[in-house]
């Protein structure tokens, strides 16, 4: 579980960089490491946080998620360059799937394109040509016209649950400050790093 000052002081920078104009303030990079140990990156979207943790939407049928399936252990970072003299807050921490309830629930709350992409999508398959993926999009506004679109069984969330969390505030010449927190049992320990 987060402790109130972490989330505080992340919630208090997400804030500055939705402020300062940012286009995607809640982008954040996502590691995952398959079955052989190459890593693989890719930019995600935070949805949600609180004391249990960061969540993020996706194909559960992706490669992220095959990835994830087969090594929880994932890292995410947050890049906001324009806010001060540059922030980033790293993350690691286990993934895991949320409860059907909750998916539906932020799946309900999209807009409707996203909705039938989330269908039409084989993501990260091989696509053989574009008119194939707008024929599989017109496919499924036929099918869904009129009515709701209801969640893919393959789209859900993840919890990632932190168990060390870096803030890094950049400074001139390099002298950046890094605070990071551990998780250990119940509680946090905080310590500086080196720049």
């Amino acid at each position: 579980m987060l402790t109130p000052e972490i989330l505080d002081t992340f919630r208090g920078l997400l804030d500055e960089a939705k402020a300062s104009g940012d286009r995607e303030p809640t982008a954040m990079n996502l590691a995952t490491a398959d079955r052989t140990g190459r890593v693989h990156s890719r930019i995600v979207l935070l949805k949600a946080i609180d004391e249990k943790g960061l969540r993020f939407f996706t194909n559960y049928e992706s490669a992220k998620a095959g990835e994830i399936a087969e090594n929880a252990q994932v890292a995410l970072c947050f890049h906001w360059k324009q806010i001060r003299e540059g922030i980033q807050v790293r993350f690691e921490g286990r993934a895991n799937k949320v409860g059907e309830a909750e998916s539906d629930a932020y799946f309900a709350s999209r807009p409707r394109g996203s909705q039938i992409g989330a269908w039409a999508s084989k993501q990260s398959q091989e696509l053989p040509d574009r008119q194939t993926f707008e024929d599989r999009v017109a496919h499924y506004e036929k099918e869904f016209a009129g009515r709701e679109v209801t969640r893919p069984p393959h789209w859900g969330g993840y919890l990632v649950e932190p168990d060390r969390i870096e803030f890094w505030y950049g400074a001139t010449f390099r002298l950046h400050e890094r605070i990071v927190h551990a998780a250990g049992g119940t509680s946090w320990s905080s310590h500086l790093l080196y720049p």
